[in-house]
């Protein structure tokens, strides 16, 4: 068969059928609204910021005496005149002077290297978690209602207010 045939087929099967059933809408008188919710978990960041103390180390310089130098550099040049002869002598002093003085120095202040200790130093600190709030969404409303005597409930997306419109279908009882 071909496609024109098979629709007119179907349109007429449908043309009988509808002539045996007939449809209207109608109004009924509502009784019962309940707003319908359901639980949602919505995450959301939670941030704070703190102030903590952190421990940092930090160098401390030697307090530098000139006392051990001074010394250093007059026993040196001493001896240093002690080794030179003529000009060589005058040489001697001066280079026994300034390795006297060095080493004074180097062993009286412990190198000059001072040393090291902690001490606080205040930083802020921010911190961030996740906390799981629970929201309640309406999701639809309950309606009961009455049509012709009796009592019929559904579930809708609005609220109909005090009538709800209804498709009434009516067909014949075949025995």
């Amino acid at each position: 068969m071909n496609r024109f045939a098979i629709t007119a087929l179907f349109a007429a099967a449908a043309a009988a059928t509808g002539a045996q059933a007939a449809t209207f809408i109608d109004n009924a008188r509502v009784r019962t609204v309940e707003p319908q919710y359901e639980n949602v978990t919505v995450p959301r960041n939670v941030c704070t910021t703190e102030w903590e103390q952190q421990q940092q180390p930090r160098h401390i310089q030697g307090v530098q005496q000139y006392g051990p130098a001074i010394l250093g550099g007059v026993a040196g040049g001493l001896l240093g005149n002690q080794v030179g002869k003529g000009h060589g002598r005058e040489a001697a002093t001066a280079v026994g002077a300034v390795i006297g003085a060095f080493a004074g120095n180097q062993i009286g202040n412990q190198g000059g290297q001072g040393g090291w200790n902690q001490y606080e130093q205040p930083r802020q600190v921010q911190r961030c978690q996740t906390v799981n709030e629970v929201q309640g969404r309406l999701t639809g409303y309950r309606v009961g209602y009455d049509y012709r005597g009796q009592a019929y409930s559904t579930f809708m997306r609005e609220n109909p207010g005090q009538f709800l419109q209804v498709q009434v279908s009516v067909e014949p009882l075949v025995r």
